[in-house]
């Protein structure tokens, strides 16, 4: 017969209330750490205890019993929590915030063996963070949803700390692009479209992480009534004319966010949807290859986006990132920006200021969020107020002496205005008035409302700073009664105000007849406290005004919360506004600095470049103390001096891979709505940019490096089209010389018959220049170099023509290969080249290697005696005597 003591019901008596509750919550959210609050402690359990604790590095302990094994368990402070959250979100980590919802004297109320109820309140995920401590001031925070269908997909995507909030059908072969475009910090697929390698693979090159959803969570028609519901609306043509996908991907997202927010879900602005070719096109290989947004080492420093980056708002800045890395498609919608960017270029005073009074903006739309949420504080009623402000003294420098502005600096001007908007002016004039000098982080902290704004709060104030003044006299009147000029008034939350004795000072009190008035409480190793009545009274009563002061300040900051929330939509347009501001006047600013040239755009064929640099290479060559030296580009099909498709030659270090990417970055630059570095550039616009520059391999795949070249050389040539820039480096070097040759001269012809597309291809194959002499459209180039005195000069200026030679083995002298083995290369070469070019064995087995080798390392007698001499340590003719000496051996020899 069965030990019933074994039996699950059995099991089940024995475990805690306490334990039972834990238990439950972490039953709905499997998935998750599970942050359980006990006092002043986040206390973690079972295998998330293990977890944590070598996540973050904390102490493994152990609490009670669960069956017949202990309960592992570790824990972070309370007040600290937020720095172990972001540690454990980057470590991959979700982690569910369960909470206590009462304070324990009312559980107590219940009865003596009641427990807190607590409650998950949000489950923190790396798609939905809204903490300033957690997130990346200057970069996006995007959650995205991607669903797959036979006819296509649709991504979605929000950035819960901003409420930003967009959707858009993309055919299936351009999900790894655009995901990279928005480059989220967690994507969503349902169970089975999370198993798809790619998304697999692009949530992999972004580093997001990848959430499978039950398929359920992607119904469009649930996802329409969900939408409906969350924006107040009867129908969704306001919103736009969403596909079935993209109402499937938009549901997931609101989901998502609804759960992991546990019912006080942020408001998000309502779906934009975006039109299928609104950006420009750009891979991840050509995003990394063009370090757009971060450098090949995966951080921002080194990319193009820290190169130009002038902006003085978090806001601004994380704009600035978003246009870069998705390029717009538009010529009036370009202009628009260039206009924008020339606005504050023509009038570097105008610009100055606006930039000053932005430095003082806080982040509005973090901000707003977090209060909306009931996560704020009063530094965020601050960014509020200070945002509102420095918008408005902005919107006045740029509109106050001229009516001139461009439409982007009109509207943005129109959306800061306070006159404008009474109800924020009245917001932020509420705001000014009511918070203090110095805010603390939390609303519990209290003392962040200014004296002299609220009557009730300055009342309660005064009772509770009063009574302490009554504290410190009562304090010296006790010491006088008792001959104690040592005694001491202490407070702490278990007795209150209590006297705080010595052992010495306590036999006094406790004699009579001091005893008859000194009240024993506590006994502790080092001290024994005492209270009286009148002290107990008094305690009370200031117990009671510090209580309804902070009560006071927290309602007054729930008001402004609340008063903050119903003007979400303008101080959201406010934030876009400021943001605008600061990107435009950042550009100018670093078009001032560098010489860049507005872009002259228009949808011909066109790209036509004068003097163009390397942003990002010039301003490390100039920092250097260096130059940097302009090349022009011609890329159309008007005529032959302005040919399609350039084929690059010239020695390796010359500077064709910066000449490569420097043509593709002016693209991405102009397009974005920035000047560019150039003496001038006509675009025409380029709808997708290819780049194959740089060698790697893709060992996660099993891809080799010339794998994963062809890999990528094949999905250009399958998807460029006319209106596309390709930008090839070194096609075919990672084979066999006639298989390499061969696949980039395919490759080169491909590019100019088939895909008509302008192109830039970078080779060592000098049997390419012929071919792009005959074709049509083809053309030559090279970057200079000249030898001198045996050195190799490079001159990093292109010229038209093809190169003479590929001066390798001079490169290989000056990356110091050892001479023995240069002048081996040399021999080889000229073998080679005396048999017209044949790799055959038995033309260069006979070169005499060993014999070079000797030949370099045996010295002769003239040079050891050479090596012997000590020229300092000679006279006049010790020397003369030294040289016929030297002379002797040379006839010798």
């Amino acid at each position: 017969m069965a030990d019933s003591s074994t039996t699950p019901a059995a099991q089940a008596a024995r475990i805690s209330p306490f334990m039972a509750q834990y238990l439950a919550a972490k039953a709905e959210h499997p998935d998750a750490l599970l942050f359980f609050r006990m006092g002043d402690f986040y206390e973690m359990f079972f295998e998330d205890a293990e977890r944590a604790a070598a996540a973050l590095g904390i102490t493994l302990t152990k609490r009670g019993r669960h069956g017949e094994e202990p309960i592992p368990m570790a824990g972070v402070p309370w007040h600290q929590a937020e720095g172990y959250l972001a540690k454990l979100i980057r470590s991959g980590f979700k982690v569910a915030v369960c909470d206590q919802m009462e304070d324990p004297a009312e559980a107590k109320k219940r009865g003596s063996k009641a427990i807190v109820h607590r409650a998950v309140v949000r489950v923190v995920t790396p798609g939905t963070l809204t903490e300033d401590g957690l997130l990346d001031a200057r970069a996006a925070n995007r959650l995205a949803a991607c669903v797959m269908g036979e006819a296509g997909a649709a991504l979605a995507w929000a950035d819960v700390s901003t409420g930003e909030f967009e959707a858009r059908a993309i055919p299936l072969a351009h999900i790894a692009e655009e995901i990279a475009a928005l480059s989220p910090a967690e994507i969503l697929a349902t169970e089975s479209d999370a198993g798809h390698a790619v998304l697999r693979e692009a949530a992999a090159l972004c580093g997001a992480a990848l959430t499978p959803r039950p398929r359920i969570k992607a119904d469009a028609k649930a996802a329409e009534r969900r939408l409906k519901a969350a924006f107040e609306v009867a129908a969704l043509d306001a919103f736009g004319d969403f596909t079935t996908a993209e109402l499937s991907a938009i549901g997931l997202v609101l989901d998502y966010v609804e759960l992991t927010q546990a019912g006080a879900a942020p408001r998000l602005a309502p779906p934009r949807r975006n039109a299928e070719r609104a950006f420009m096109a750009i891979d991840a290989a050509t995003r990394a290859a063009l370090e757009i947004e971060r450098s090949t080492r995966g951080v921002r420093a080194g990319s193009l986006l820290a190169c130009v980056d002038r902006t003085v708002s978090a806001a601004g800045a994380r704009l600035l990132a978003e246009r870069l890395a998705r390029p717009l498609m538009d010529v009036a919608a370009i202009r628009g920006r260039l206009d924008a960017v020339q606005f504050f270029l023509d009038a570097p005073d105008r610009r100055a200021g606006v930039r000053d009074e932005l430095k003082a903006a806080g982040d509005l739309a973090r901000a707003l969020t977090r209060l909306t949420l009931g996560r704020g504080g009063p530094r965020d009623l601050a960014a509020l107020r200070d945002g509102l402000n420095a918008g408005d003294r902005a919107s006045a420098r740029c509109v106050g002496l001229t009516g001139d502005a461009p439409g982007e600096i009109a509207s943005a001007c129109a959306a800061l205005s306070l006159a404008q908007h009474e109800a924020c002016a009245a917001l932020a004039q509420t705001l000014e008035r009511a918070l203090g000098p110095d805010l603390p982080l939390l609303t519990r902290d209290g003392g962040f409302i200014a004296q002299g704004f609220d009557a009730a709060l300055d009342e309660a104030r005064a009772l509770r700073d009063d009574s302490r003044k009554v504290i410190a006299a009562l304090q010296a009147k006790y010491a006088e009664e008792a001959g104690i000029p040592g005694l001491k008034l202490k407070h702490n939350n278990v007795l209150g105000y209590h006297i705080d004795a010595t052992t010495k000072q306590a036999e006094a009190l406790m004699a009579p007849p001091l005893n008859a008035r000194f009240i024993h409480r506590q006994t502790n190793a080092g001290s024994i406290r005492f209270t009286t009545t009148e002290l107990a009274e008094l305690d009370a009563k200031i117990s009671r005004a510090g209580e309804a002061a902070l009560a006071r300040e927290q309602a007054l900051f729930r008001e402004f919360a609340t008063q903050a929330a119903s003007l979400e939509r303008d101080i959201r347009a406010a934030a876009d506004a400021l943001a605008a501001l600061d990107v435009a006047a950042g550009l100018a600013h670093w078009a001032d600095e560098v010489g860049a040239v507005r872009p002259e755009i228009d949808e011909s064929s066109a790209l036509i470049a004068e003097a163009a640099r390397h942003p990002v290479v010039e301003a490390g060559v100039r920092a250097a103390g260096q130059g940097f030296t302009p090349n022009d580009a011609r890329l159309d099909a008007e005529g032959r001096a302005g040919a399609r498709l350039m084929v690059v030659t010239g020695p390796n270090m010359a500077g064709k891979s910066t000449y490569l990417r420097q043509i593709a970055l002016l693209a991405v630059m102009a397009q974005s709505g920035s000047y560019v570095p150039a003496k001038r550039l006509r675009l025409g616009l380029v709808d997708r940019v290819f780049a194959r520059v740089g060698a790697s391999d893709d060992l996660a795949r099993g891809r080799s490096t010339f794998m994963t070249e062809m890999v990528e050389t094949a999905a250009i040539l399958h998807q460029a089209g006319p209106g596309a820039l390709v930008v090839l480096d070194e096609i075919g070097r990672g084979t066999a010389t006639f298989d390499g040759l061969a696949i980039a001269w395919a490759v080169a012809e491909h590019l100019h018959e088939v895909n008509r597309c302008r192109a830039v291809f970078a080779t060592h194959y000098h049997e390419l220049t012929r071919l792009a002499d005959k074709l049509e459209a083809g053309q030559n180039a090279h970057l200079r170099a000249k030898e001198w005195k045996g050195d190799l000069i490079f001159l990093h200026e292109v010229a038209p023509g093809a190169a003479d030679r590929s001066y390798g083995i001079q490169v290989a002298k000056l990356a110091g290969v050892p001479k023995v083995a240069l002048e081996r290369a040399r021999s080889v070469l000229a073998k080679l080249e005396q048999s017209g070019g044949s790799t055959r064995v038995e033309i260069v087995e006979d070169l005499p290697l060993f014999a070079q080798v000797v030949e370099e390392h045996a010295l002769s007698a003239l040079e050891q005696a050479l090596d012997a001499l000590d020229p300092d340590a000679m006279t006049p003719k010790q020397a003369l005597d030294a040289l016929y000496r030297l002379k002797g051996l040379k006839a010798e020899d």
